[in-house]
């Protein structure tokens, strides 16, 4: 038998396999369209996605979804998730046995999604997912191609809440994100933002 959501979900809110366990209130899995052809990756939840179980909540789910808008999408158009599904204690960048606890869920997710693009928010999921010493301040905006996939990586908005100054650089990476939806997705059409 196959994976399917249902049982890699009821896996994930059970599992175990790091410390972050003993501290989560919640196991934030994902959230979005599961047949979407593109998904977009960030570090792990914050204090307000471990509250409410969602990733990208509070004001760096705000930023995002006014993010999506400038270029006609929305939740409903897109997947979204986490490299580590509970919160890291203060906010801190997860570490990387908590990483390589958790990446399977994320890759079982990529699986049964098969998204044609994955945008990685922030440089913890660049390093994962596109190369391991990737530098967002170089590299954001730039397509790689791997996994049967285009991807790229972006600041992840709560870097954008901190330094606004990155705003216009992050603004041309949803414009290059546009053109490539545009050119290579056959069933994400973009609504026209008025």
């Amino acid at each position: 038998m196959g994976d399917s959501w249902e049982l890699l979900e009821r896996e994930c809110r059970s599992c175990r396999e790091c410390a972050l366990c003993q501290t989560r209130k919640n196991v934030v899995f994902g959230v979005g369209n599961p047949h979407a052809e593109i998904l977009m990756v960030g570090e792990g939840p914050g204090a307000n996605e471990d509250e409410q179980g969602i990733p990208f909540v509070g004001r760096a789910g705000m930023l995002l979804d006014d993010m999506l808008a400038i270029i006609g999408l929305d939740r409903t158009m897109v997947y979204i998730a986490n490299i580590v599904k509970c919160r890291p204690p203060g906010n801190r960048d997860p570490l990387n046995v908590e990483q390589d606890a958790c990446i399977g869920y994320l890759r079982r997710q990529m699986a049964l999604i098969q998204p044609e693009i994955l945008v990685c928010l922030g440089r913890i999921a660049a390093m994962r997912l596109i190369n391991d010493k990737f530098r967002i301040t170089r590299e954001h905006g730039v397509w790689y191609d791997g996994g049967g996939m285009r991807m790229m990586a972006m600041y992840h908005p709560s870097a954008l809440l901190r330094d606004p100054s990155k705003r216009p650089e992050t603004f041309d990476d949803m414009k290059s994100l546009q053109r490539e939806i545009r050119r290579i997705c056959t069933h994400t059409e973009p609504k026209r933002p008025w």
